[in-house]
């Protein structure tokens, strides 16, 4: 399994941002998290990327702690978190070039420009991060996420803010990273997992409410009401509204 999860809970203070959340996800699955906003998927993804500790439960990657191994793991990983944190006074090659340096990367400037093909920055590589435009920003954080050929991507709400024709490259870049890769996503957007996902993981104030590929939810929630056919719209609204 490239991430196990198990019973994991997490609290700040009074409020119980996870609660029991358990899941296993296989090597070369794309799986959506999907809830709305305040949910916990940033939560979750940044203790699946050891940058939050649980208050209880476990959680492996590629066989590695999140508590006893980050390290290990970090070099797994590929992650872009929602902010998106990059300098914005540096240049995008310079930029790439950095990360890889980061990650002891041999042959860095060969890397970089795979990268800058891959992720469609040929145009833009001369340019600062600051003048760049939201999609061309987050194609620099996918290159960051991807320069060390992780066998884990983790993105956390990758094409917020994006316009239609922005969506549809990000798309496809993300199913293409799909075939090397691991890849979760969270998103709150029914359309993306959709678009990208096999699998799909509903969350709702830190409970799991559901877990399976979109076609059998669908199925299931067509069954349950008696053959009235449910859109996934509606079955994610029933899940996260309903107690």
């Amino acid at each position: 399994m490239a991430i196990i999860a198990e019973n994991i809970t997490k609290i700040y203070g009074s409020q119980k941002a996870l609660d029991n959340v358990s899941f296993h996800i296989r090597k070369g699955e794309i799986v959506g998290i999907l809830g709305p906003n305040g949910a916990g998927k940033s939560t979750l993804m940044k203790i699946i990327t050891c940058y939050k500790r649980q208050t209880s439960g476990s959680c492996t990657v590629c066989g590695y702690d999140v508590l006893e191994d980050a390290l290990e793991i970090k070099k797994r990983i590929g992650y872009l978190p929602e902010n998106n944190p990059l300098y914005p006074d540096m240049y995008v090659r310079e930029h790439l070039e950095w990360v890889a340096k980061i990650y002891h990367l041999d042959q860095i400037k060969k890397r970089v420009d795979e990268m800058i093909e891959i992720t469609g920055l040929g145009n833009e590589q001369h340019k600062k991060i600051g003048e760049l435009s939201k999609g061309y920003r987050q194609r620099v954080g996918l290159a960051n996420a991807l320069i060390h050929e992780p066998d884990v991507l983790v993105l956390d709400e990758p094409t917020s803010g994006l316009d239609p024709n922005q969506l549809i490259d990000i798309r496809k870049l993300i199913s293409d990273m799909g075939q090397k890769s691991t890849v979760l996503l969270s998103t709150h957007i029914m359309q993306e997992v959709e678009a990208m996902c096999q699998r799909v993981i509903i969350i709702s104030h830190g409970i799991v409410k559901a877990d399976d590929t979109i076609a059998n939810l669908q199925k299931r929630f067509t069954d349950k009401e008696g053959g009235n056919g449910m859109s996934m719209e509606q079955i994610f609204h029933k899940l996260t509204t309903e107690p």
